[in-house]
């Protein structure tokens, strides 16, 4: 079945190069400012994964910013170009602006080629290898030839199901780039306890947990793992890495004892999450149940009060 609409992606959903690299899909790159040079995040081609977080473990701090409104133009338009309407699945708007960049520059596309402008905004509500398990399957619904609409919708449906859970060193880079109060990093330092984090419905990060060493933390992804995968053969899962494979090793194996079955594809985390998370965070993501299922009572009213 042909295609009926072409994908833009961007560089946070952290796939290799073979999974997306296709005709009638486009990249957008963030950028980051690394060793005081603007780089476009390339999925570590001009820089590598040692490279990169080997100079933040000496005390390097990376910077980024999102994409600019005239990169997300030029993708837009080279997308409108080929010929099939365009959804773009961007990058979570809880942690960073392209998302509403992006709807201002297709806004103002669509007032100078016409208001049926065939390019969608979607915001994923996801990041870095959650991220890419949504865009893996969109890539494949796409070839199952899902129309633009068609595309939106499940994208809009399928974020909530996409599960995830990853450990970070230590909440130091994710306090620069002001994604956790300062007190938070400081006592996590201070108890010596390796986060968990994930993605809240709003796509903003979150506390999971906390686990004492590397090795319970990885334990502790695998029991999420275990409490919320999908029951079956062929069911993929996305572990990411910031330059600990071994970690990434330890955690495929045991994800084994819980579903021998599964299949794994490897995801180095890039630089724009990789400025945030810092070296040695591993990420666990996959398919599962629907996340809005877990909220309580009284955040279901708070949301309902939000879109209000």
């Amino acid at each position: 079945m042909g295609a009926k609409c072409n994908l833009i992606i961007d560089s946070c959903c952290e796939l290799p190069r073979e999974v997306w690299q296709q005709e009638g899909v486009f990249v957008l790159g963030l950028s980051y400012t690394f060793e005081g040079v603007e780089r476009v995040d390339d999925f570590f081609q001009a820089v590598s994964a040692q490279e990169f977080y080997g100079a933040m473990r000496q005390g390097a701090t990376p910077h980024t910013s999102g994409a600019s409104q005239m990169e997300i133009e030029r993708v837009m338009r080279e997308a409108h170009a080929a010929g099939l309407p365009a959804v773009y699945l961007a990058f979570s708007s809880g942690i960073s602006g392209t998302y509403q960049t992006a709807l201002l520059v297709r806004d103002r596309l669509r007032e100078e080629m016409g208001e049926d402008l065939e390019v969608y905004v979607v915001d994923t509500l996801l990041g870095s290898t959650p991220e890419g398990v949504l865009v893996a399957e969109a890539l494949h619904q796409r070839e199952r030839g899902l129309s633009a609409s068609e595309m939106v919708a499940w994208a809009e449906e399928a974020r909530y199901y996409v599960n995830t859970i990853f450990m970070v060193e230590n909440l130091d880079a994710l306090h620069r780039g002001g994604r956790v109060p300062k007190n938070v990093a400081v006592a996590g330092d201070k108890l010596d306890v390796k986060p968990l984090l994930a993605f809240d419905l709003e796509g903003r990060l979150a506390i999971a947990g906390v686990a004492r060493g590397r090795k319970k933390g990885l334990k502790r992804l695998a029991e999420f793992y275990g409490k919320n995968h999908v029951e079956g053969p062929g069911q993929p899962v996305i572990i990411g890495n910031a330059d600990a494979p071994k970690d990434a090793e330890r955690l495929e194996e045991l994800l084994c004892e819980c579903n021998p079955d599964v299949i794994f594809m490897e995801s180095n985390i890039g630089p724009t999450i990789g400025s945030h998370v810092g070296p040695g965070m591993v990420s666990c993501c996959f398919w599962g149940p629907d996340r809005r299922e877990r909220v309580s009572m009284t955040d279901c009213i708070a949301n309902k009060v939000r879109k209000k």
